[in-house]
């Protein structure tokens, strides 16, 4: 049964781990490691009915070639990537465009979530859409001091698997909202 709650996710640092990103001579990733229990968690997220999109900064092949050879890339319900959309995060056409390929509407803000590793990129990004931030704070990359308001998350979390409680808490509170 399809869940209630949307997810958007980053990918580096967020499911794949930056420091692993092997590179050809044209800099697009060939291969690449899971963070520590990301690959179960997408998996699980997926087999329980969550729509998931990619949404990410870099070369739609770099993506392709990472998912591909981990085996999740099914796991995606879409994939808007910086390179064929154009703009980079925090960029409103970045959600936005994830919005246009789900069929979602602004009442669905609500429903959706964006987890990411850059406050400065994924979370005011989500945050000025409206989104419900989560922030995973695994990497020492990248900032890890709110200079900005909208860069608050509106939740932390510090490892991949304390994803799914806090998304199942979130899509039981849409559940309980229904009627």
């Amino acid at each position: 049964m399809t869940k209630k709650l949307i997810i958007f996710t980053d990918s580096g640092d967020t499911i794949i781990d930056e420091s692993t990103q092997i590179y050809d001579d044209r800099h697009i990733v060939q291969k690449a490691e899971f963070i520590p229990g990301a690959g179960e968690v997408l998996k699980q997220l997926h087999e329980e009915g969550y729509t998931i999109a990619l949404v990410a900064d870099g070369e739609l092949e770099s993506f392709q070639n990472i998912y591909q050879k981990n085996g999740l890339g099914y796991c995606f319900d879409e994939w808007i990537v910086s390179e064929t959309v154009g703009k980079q995060k925090p960029e409103p056409i970045m959600f936005k465009t994830a919005f246009q390929k789900l069929h979602l509407t602004e009442k669905d803000k609500s429903r959706v979530v964006m987890v990411g590793n850059n406050l400065k990129k994924d979370i005011a990004g989500a945050n000025r859409q409206g989104l419900t931030s989560i922030w995973l704070d695994w990497s020492p990359r990248y900032f890890h001091t709110v200079e900005e308001s909208d860069w608050q998350p509106d939740y932390i979390i510090k490892a991949p698997k304390d994803l799914i409680p806090l998304v199942h808490m979130l899509n039981d509170k849409l559940e309980s909202n229904r009627g």
